[in-house]
């Protein structure tokens, strides 16, 4: 269950009769626990609580039904209980049905309540149900629960009214919506000057059979829209002329409404009730966008973008150097007027602004440096000077664009009451303006000149419904001159595996012209290059989150030296860090963040990571195309191996048809035939390595050819072969016909030590994993392999040193680790190793290996899994990499982005003087 859903059940929970029986079991239903797990709790021996009245889940919750008025005593008794301690929970509860207490005994946190009230302290118990942002959803509960309730509406509404639904119709719908929220909004705000006003029109005028609801909420839309001056001659009904002109083409148009059924009018009151006053336009617009996207309704309260993430890409964009700024001019009042213009004259810019998170919080930020200036020169309720309008986006889609619109007026208007008062921003909120400066289309089709210019006018185009109708173009007069741009935002990512036709063609149209190679690019990096050539026109920066692959591997090569021709340079960066959401298991994806710039800063700011998940934050005069602070240099494949080490090659290729593989049992009825043990080999690929599967394969060398025909059976398998490889279009397979006993490509002779190194190796280990094969094995192409390589080899493969390097070099397939030898292998920067260091190594490859025997018959997905890696093999590779990294630098780095800036540095060195040579 997600977060919604959760609330949605809890809530329904505290409006029943209390049954001091059930509730311990309705309780953890509404956190989803499963019918059967319930039962078992009631009937089996699962519960084994010691307190009477009591319920206990192992590793979770204690919770006891007591007597009125002991709730606080059997609080008590739960935390002493024995049993609690035995199960490992997480909480305790008590209640009698009246009072409600609660406690979470990792962090001390507590509940206490009225009974019915405990549906709003559901975020407090989200761990329950393996939800880990509890804080984030505690801190917008408000949020949660709004969009739990218009979700019901919604769906309510839809189901009854057919047609709405349609895609022609579902534009309509979703306006209505946005009508909504403003009222219920502004009835909470005193903005309809009066408390409730909206809702309780809607409850006193409409019949409680709802059938003429619609035409009560149409009627009230009606009327904001007509100026008072106008609303006699337009007949409007005297309990609609409460309400007051809104303007602001926000009820312009149709007034239509879609008719209610009495549990959808019974929503809408329930969703009125709730206090507006509270709603966070941060977050809430990626809510309601899930409400109104069908396709993310699945998801309902897991699309949310924290406010701290948010951050990480504002306050080194642009927000920190105000700040500074802000601090050195003191109570200097020309400084502060100078500042206070500069902020006025900012435009921050989201080509993929979705429902608006991005722009909201640099409006908000803004504003509060606004009033610190103001404050410092004793002008604190000054009018703010910064425009809306500063405040730029491009969305595809038209809900979204009009949410982000809504969400930025309600933010406006809650920083005014913050900073102006209550009764100088009612004066000043209403009537709206018809400026739209929220752009629906295209944002990778789309002039971004002509949306955001950088000085003078915008185009300017005449539609009557701007607000219903996001246009195609901002609408708006705009005089910036000499203004900064901040161009931010979480576009698409979409790997090229999973782009549609559609996306694929505004690739081809930004990269068409540039690169041959555009189609191997990421979605985002579209984004990406359109931004650096708004660059070339404009006083501006950027900064975007994206996936870490922009900055890995093959788009590294493809994408950057175009954006560096540009004249654009990376200012700051985020390495790699989940970029989470509200899902139940909260897996986020791994993303960076790159900020780049023509006018970038001397001193650029790189933050990572460290092992004990802190940021930390380094200076550099430069970040590379990689993430790391080193020169701009890039990664290009070689055939022999840079540094001093063995020789790595791809296993060997069958091109067979399957007739010289095999599975166990044809092994054995080979073996049975007679075939001699030495035609049949261990053959492995990289699952076969990593997952411990058995195949064999047919190995026959040119001097047991004629041995091998002997035998019928096998004979029969070279005919199939030989005809097999003829019947290839590939002249190189035909040419193979002509030895259809043995592999096509040959890279071993069968009798060498062999260690394989696995082409594909899941992003979730922290060691490449790497295993020596026993005797007379045979890699396939699905792997690599180091030949009679020195053992000392196998520890600088399965290093941390060496997962980081091909990680930033190689890049992914999907999420996974992609190895090569010639990007990965034969460009790893390693110093020169005296016998001594090769020695210590040698003992760190014994170790390691050891201790994998020691957990026999586990397999290497066992030992390597991040969560189950046994301690004596993480000890074994600790020791490692501590003897390794000991050869770089004389000790341990602190994190991967110490690793990454030494090995760069060493590569850097090694081109250079290969170029010299």
């Amino acid at each position: 269950m997600n977060a919604v859903e959760i609330e949605e059940a809890i809530s329904l929970l505290s409006e029943q009769d209390f049954d001091p029986v059930e509730f311990p079991y309705l309780f953890l239903e509404a956190f989803g626990n499963k019918p059967t797990t319930i039962k078992r709790l009631k009937t089996g021996n699962n519960n084994k609580s010691d307190i009477k009245g009591g319920v206990l889940q192992h590793n979770n919750i204690h919770i006891a039904v007591c007597d009125e008025g002991t709730v606080i005593e059997t609080l008590k008794r739960l935390k002493e209980s024995s049993a609690t301690t035995k199960a490992k929970a997480k909480f305790i509860l008590a209640t009698d049905g009246k009072e409600f207490q609660a406690e979470d005994l990792n962090s001390g946190e507590t509940v206490a309540c009225e009974f019915h009230s405990f549906h709003d302290h559901f975020g407090f118990f989200l761990p329950l149900a393996g939800i880990s942002t509890v804080k984030q959803i505690r801190e917008n509960a408000f949020d949660i629960k709004a969009t739990s309730r218009l979700n019901k509406l919604y769906i309510e509404l839809l189901r009854h009214n057919p047609e709405w639904a349609t895609a022609e119709r579902r534009h309509d719908m979703n306006h209505f919506l946005a009508r909504l929220i403003f009222c219920f909004f502004a009835e909470d705000t005193d903005i309809f000057g009066g408390d409730g006003l909206f809702t309780t029109t809607v409850q006193q005028m409409s019949a409680s059979d709802a059938s003429d609801t619609h035409e009560i909420i149409g009627e009230i839309f009606r009327a904001m829209d007509i100026k008072q001056a106008e609303r006699a001659d337009q007949n409007v009904k005297n309990w609609a002329n409460k309400f007051p002109y809104v303007n602001g083409d926000l009820f312009s148009g149709s007034t239509e409404t879609p008719k209610f059924t009495k549990i959808a009018r019974s929503y809408l009151l329930h969703v009125g009730n709730l206090d507006w006053k509270k709603i966070n336009p941060d977050i809430f617009g990626s809510m309601i966008q899930a409400v109104a996207d069908e396709d993310e309704r699945g998801a309902l309260g897991m699309h949310y973008t924290s406010r701290p993430n948010i951050l990480k890409v504002l306050n080194p964009l642009f927000l920190d150097d105000l700040r500074a700024q802000l601090e050195e001019a003191g109570d200097n009042p020309r400084k502060l007027l100078n500042l206070r213009k500069r902020i006025s004259r900012i435009r921050v810019f989201d080509p993929a602004c979705g429902s608006g998170n991005f722009l909201t919080i640099a409006y908000k930020q803004l504003r509060e440096i606004e009033h610190e200036i103001n404050k410092k020169r004793g002008e604190a309720d000054r009018l703010t000077e910064i425009p809306l309008t500063n405040f730029r986006g491009i969305e595809l889609r038209d809900f979204s664009a009009e949410i982000a619109r809504l969400a930025l007026i309600i933010a406006e208007y809650q920083c005014n009451v913050i900073y102006r008062g209550q009764k100088l921003a009612l004066a000043e909120f209403l009537p709206l303006n018809a400026e739209n400066w929220i752009t629906c289309g295209n944002a990778l089709q789309l002039n971004w000149l002509s949306i955001c210019r950088p000085t003078g006018t915008a185009v300017k185009l005449f539609r009557e419904d701007l607000f219903s109708t996001p246009m195609d173009q901002a609408e708006i007069d705009f005089e910036n001159e000499g203004g900064e741009t901040y161009i931010c935002g979480n576009p698409p990512y979409l790997g090229s595996t999973w782009q549609s036709n559609e996306q694929k063609a505004d690739l081809q149209s930004i990269f068409k012209n540039l690169t041959k190679a555009w189609k191997s690019l990421d979605y985002v990096a579209g984004w990406f290059m359109k931004a650096a050539e708004f660059g070339k026109h404009t006083n501006s920066a950027s900064a975007f989150v994206s996936t870490n692959s922009i900055c890995q591997g093959q788009q590294v090569p493809i994408l950057w030296p175009l954006i560096l021709k540009t004249g654009h340079e990376i200012s700051f960066a985020h390495t790699s860090f989940k970029w989470a959401n509200l899902a139940s298991y909260n897996a986020g994806v791994t993303v960076v963040i790159v900020g780049f710039s023509n006018k970038a800063p001397k001193i650029r700011r790189l933050f990572s990571l460290n092992d004990e998940g802190e940021i930390i934050e380094k200076k550099s005069e430069n970040i590379n195309p990689y993430l790391v602070a080193a020169k701009n240099i890039l990664v290009e494949k070689v055939s022999h191996p840079m540094s001093n080490i063995p020789p790595m090659d791809f296993g060997s290729k069958p091109v067979d048809g399957g007739y010289l593989s095999l599975d166990a049992h044809e092994a054995n009825v080979l073996k049975k035939e007679g075939i001699p043990d030495d035609f049949i080999r261990p053959f492995f690929g990289s699952s076969e390595a990593i997952r411990g599967i058995i195949r064999y394969c047919i190995w026959i060398n040119d001097d047991k050819k004629e041995e091998a025909y002997d035998h019928r059976i096998l004979e029969n398998r070279f005919e199939e072969i030989k005809k097999f490889r003829k019947s290839s279009t590939k002249v190189r397979t035909q040419q193979g016909a002509a030895w259809p006993h043995r592999f096509d490509e040959k890279r071993q002779t069968g009798s060498e030590k062999v260690f394989i190194i696995p082409s594909v190796s899941s992003e979730n280990r922290y060691y490449l994993p790497s295993l020596p094969l026993p005797n007379k094995s045979i890699v396939s192409n699905a792997a690599f392999a180091l030949y009679d390589a020195p053992l000392w080899s196998l520890s600088i493969v399965v290093s941390r040193l060496h997962i980081v390097w091909i990680a930033t070099v190689c890049g992914k397939l999907k999420t996974d680790f992609r190895y090569s030898n010639t990007l990965g292998w034969n460009t790893f920067p390693l110093p020169s190793l005296t016998q001594k260091n090769k020695e210590d190594l040698t003992s760190c490859a014994e170790e390691i290996l050891m201790a994998r025997e020691r957990h026999f018959p586990a397999t290497i997905a066992d030992l390597y899994d991040a969560d189950k890696m046994p301690e004596d093999l993480r000890q074994a590779h600790e020791r490692n990499d501590e003897v390794l990294e000991r050869v770089y630098i004389g000790r341990r780095f602190k994190n991967d982005t110490e690793r990454l800036e030494k090995l760069f540095e060493l590569y850097t060195k090694m081109t250079a003087k290969k170029k010299t040579a």
